[in-house]
């Protein structure tokens, strides 16, 4: 018997009591949560916008190779229920394993005696749909099939979060070390492979220092200054090494492609602390600046929080439509939000095809540009009035609604997305699947908050 099997290919060959057990679970699986979620999700349509499908296929000829074990809109189920649970690859894979209404969402069927023992059987697939994701494209789809169950579409709250990377918290001396770390690997193992012998470092030397530098609970800024300047000397000399030893011999191929692109990434870092050192400016902003070698696309994020200053991980302006959030622009880099009203205005007048009559955001919104804009196409807005407060003023309470909303339910979804649904700190390695899981975190949370909103109607109805 196959180890996965299609639930459309199962026919009901094997004994009567054993498919009534199974048309049980999907009957109960139907008034669960997870039954409600997957009604309300359009798999198929997403699969066709991945690419997972062909809409009209070109050719019937049949397809060679091995069959998938998970249909095209399997795997995005795949993908919302690894978000729901929270669950790792590995246990997600157990989890599939023993549990059969997660069967059933990912419309699959696995045998007791063949069980999955693959857990990257997973992972390949989210690297897959990573590699497909086209965000708005995708938004367009979910909006259409949520649209029927939202309303007050001519209102929407904007505001801008930031989603953090899984990292450690970056220092100058960690970062440099870590370079000198990788620098010194890979030039012992060039001297290894060409026969040479290794060029005289205080490597050493350094590495004891940094150790006693590192147990010490406070460092003086002279202290600091000091390890710096040995480390940035150290990472110089061995780089100048491995350019020396990649020039004299350019027929051979001495580091893999994995180990060019950290050279590369290792030299930039260089370039960048020893001007930052040269400077002698702590405060100096530095463009681009790298603070993970395993993760050279993540920036610093100043929010100017009261009790986290900077932010590290994709900074994310979304629009909140009825409760259910959508992304209007998403990068790595820093941003100003408070430019981006004009474009969340025309991102939902494109989901919904309902003009934006009232709009809410913080002062971060307020600027006169925006002003002028909402004033000019009749948008109300949350923005308090500029200037002095009359003494007999009172505030409009359409202003005053829109604020409070905005500052409970947008705040809340962030909260709710980040505690919930995996987005507190993001496990990823590479760029195009941290961003992978990001969108499905944020739709996970809809479209859970729109299946509790039906079973709640149903209740009230019955």
């Amino acid at each position: 018997m196959a180890k996965v099997r299609n639930l459309s290919d199962i026919q009901q060959e094997i004994a009567f009591t054993e498919f009534d057990f199974y048309q049980r679970y999907e009957e109960s699986f139907k008034t669960s949560e997870l039954g409600r979620i997957k009604s309300l999700l359009p798999l198929r349509e997403m699969a066709i916008s991945f690419g997972l499908v062909e809409e009209k296929p070109k050719s019937l000829r049949v397809k060679r190779g091995r069959k998938s074990f998970f249909t095209p809109e399997g795997k995005v189920a795949l993908a919302f229920l690894k978000m729901y649970t929270g669950l790792s690859a590995p246990k997600l894979m157990d989890a599939l394993n023993g549990n059969i209404h997660y069967q059933i969402f990912c419309g699959i069927r696995i045998s007791p005696e063949n069980q999955l023992t693959n857990y990257k059987l997973i992972d390949s697939i989210l690297v897959e749909l990573s590699k497909k994701l086209k965000i708005q494209e995708q938004q367009k789809v979910l909006a259409d099939a949520w649209k029927p169950y939202m309303k007050n579409l001519d209102t929407v709250y904007t505001d801008a979060s930031c989603y953090e990377s899984l990292m450690r918290f970056p220092t100058d001396v960690k970062l440099l070390w870590e370079c000198v770390e990788r620098a010194y690997k890979m030039m012992c193992g060039i001297s290894s492979q060409l026969g040479e012998h290794r060029m005289r470092t205080k490597y050493n030397d350094i590495d004891k220092a940094n150790l006693a530098y590192r147990k010490q609970r406070k460092h003086t800024h002279k202290q600091t200054r000091k390890m710096i300047m040995r480390l940035l000397a150290l990472l110089g000399k061995i780089l100048g090494e491995i350019r020396r030893q990649m020039r004299v011999h350019p027929d051979e191929e001495l580091l893999n492609y994995k180990q060019l692109d950290m050279l590369e990434t290792v030299t930039r870092v260089y370039r960048q602390q020893k001007n930052h050192f040269k400077s002698g400016d702590s405060r100096e902003s530095i463009p681009n600046r790298i603070v993970s070698l395993s993760k050279p696309y993540i920036r610093p994020i100043v929010r100017g929080k009261e009790t986290k200053i900077v932010e590290f991980g994709a900074k994310c302006n979304n629009i909140l439509i009825d409760g259910i959030s959508f992304i209007e622009k998403l990068s790595f880099n820093a941003f100003n939000e408070g430019t981006r009203l004009k474009h969340c205005v025309s991102l939902s007048k494109k989901l919904t095809g309902v003009d934006v009559k009232k709009i809410g955001g913080d002062q971060g919104y307020s600027g006169n540009d925006n002003r002028t804009f909402c004033k000019e196409n009749g948008i109300e807005t949350s923005f308090t009035q500029k200037g002095r407060t009359g003494k007999n003023e009172v505030k409009n309470a359409t202003k005053r609604e829109l604020a409070r909303v905005r500052a409970t339910a947008m705040e809340g979804s962030f909260g709710t997305q980040k505690e919930h649904y995996g987005l507190r700190k993001i496990a990823a390695r590479i760029k195009s699947t941290e961003i992978m899981l990001i969108f499905f975190g944020i739709h996970t949370a809809n479209v859970v908050n729109l299946a509790r909103r039906e079973s709640v109607q149903v209740a009230l109805a019955a």
